[in-house]
Formats: C-alpha cells, sequence, structure tokens
C-alpha cells in the first residue's frame, strides 16, 4: 500500500522514505535516550591527513562532532564553542556570520531544515531534537516557516557558494561519505577545482587558519569534539 502511495505521489527517494518511517508503528512507551555518538580515532586521523581541503563529521541532528583546521578556518571553530552550540543547523539559523557566509543562505537554510524533518521521522521522540527545533523555531521566522512545510531531503553531494570574509569568493564541491560503524555519521569533504580561483582561495585560507591562534588556554589546543 505505501509503495503505490508513493508512486502515486511521485515521491523522492527521501520522501519514501520519510513516508516509512512516519508509518511505523509507534511505542506507548518513549524509547530510552540516544546513546552519545562517539567519533574512532582512525576517522580523527582521517580528518588530519585531509589538510588541504574542508572536512567535518556530522552526527545526529547536524550536531558537529569533529573538524579539521581547514574546516573550522571556513565555517567556524567549532572547538571553541560550547558544546551545545556544535551544530550546523544552530550555526545556520543563529549565528550572524551565516548569513554572509553562504552566498545562496536560504537553500542552504532549507536544506538544513528538509535534513532535519527527514532525521525526525526516524527519530520522533528525541529529546535533543526537540530542543533544537524548538529553540529553531523561536529565534528564527524562517526556520519556523521552512518547518511547517514538511520537506525532507538528504544531502548527499552537490555544491556550495561561499563569500568568506577572509578570502573572498568559493565554490566548493562537497561530497557526503557514511562512517562505518555508525549509520547515523557522515564525512562531509569540500573540493574546489584543481587550478580554479576557489583552489587559490582553499590555499590562502589554510595559512590564514595555521596563523590563527589555538583555542584555550595559553595557546593550547581544546578537547576534540567527540
Amino acid at each position: 500500500m505505501l509503495d503505490s502511495l508513493a508512486r502515486a505521489l511521485r515521491l523522492t527517494d527521501d520522501e519514501r522514505v520519510h513516508l516509512y518511517s512516519l508509518a511505523r508503528p509507534t511505542r506507548t512507551r518513549r524509547p530510552a535516550a540516544l546513546a552519545p555518538q562517539r567519533v574512532r580515532p582512525a576517522v580523527y586521523r582521517i580528518l588530519d591527513t585531509l589538510a588541504e581541503t574542508p572536512a567535518l563529521v556530522l552526527g545526529r541532528r547536524t550536531d558537529v562532532l569533529a573538524a579539521n583546521e581547514l574546516a573550522r578556518a571556513l565555517y567556524v571553530d567549532f572547538e571553541a564553542l560550547p558544546r551545545h552550540d556544535r551544530n550546523m543547523a544552530r550555526f545556520t539559523f543563529l549565528d550572524p556570520r551565516a548569513r554572509s557566509l553562504y552566498a545562496n543562505w536560504q537553500a542552504v537554510g532549507h536544506a538544513a531544515v528538509a535534513a532535519l524533518r527527514l532525521y525526525a521521522g526516524r527519530h520522533p521522540h528525541d529529546p535533543q531534537l526537540a530542543e533544537l527545533v524548538g529553540e529553531l523555531s523561536l529565534r528564527d521566522p524562517d526556520f519556523r516557516r521552512w518547518w511547517a512545510e514538511h520537506d525532507v531531503q538528504r544531502r548527499t553531494y552537490g555544491a556550495k557558494l561561499f563569500h568568506h570574509p577572509v578570502v573572498g569568493e568559493l565554490r566548493l564541491d562537497y561530497e557526503a561519505l557514511a562512517v562505518t560503524g555508525d549509520d547515523e555519521q557522515t564525512l562531509g569533504i569540500y573540493t574546489a577545482e584543481p587550478a580554479s580561483p576557489s583552489a587559490e582561495a582553499l590555499r590562502l585560507l589554510a595559512a590564514w587558519g595555521a596563523e590563527q591562534p589555538l583555542p584555550g588556554p595559553l595557546g593550547t589546543r581544546a578537547p576534540r569534539v567527540v
């Protein structure tokens, strides 16, 4: 029946997955809290080897679990933020730097909401999701409007346009790769076309990021994001 309904409505693959999630029988008892996510040491080493390209690990609710130096230079130093704020949706909607960083902020914001909607279909009773959605709905009218549209989308690859305050315009292609061992961790890697202005901007961004003071007391690196 669900297959017939999905075909009749011409649902996308992501919308079909969301429909199946919503159709699952709900438990009468609230499920136990989800266990905290951990990033394996080998995944941290992968991030460190990708020194010439921004890379980060996203978890449930678009939580930023880890980010290499160039990703922190591109976005924000997630390791220096309170743990509560290490979330890509919070950055997109609540950090004023995001609206000028993304050349097409509305498209990025709408995609972030659609990704959260897809996650909500799998974990409708996640208390941290309810807190996040409630906070964003209260503080941002765009989020509130897009959340009410019930669009769903899984971000797997594409391109993003940035206007970085230090190095200017960048066009970066991104790939979202599944991290084995935790199907709710995604390794996001951003690359620039070789020999392009964006590749040169990334090189300059890496040099600028390396010159910035390390977060933490007395110039020490803050603990790894886990």
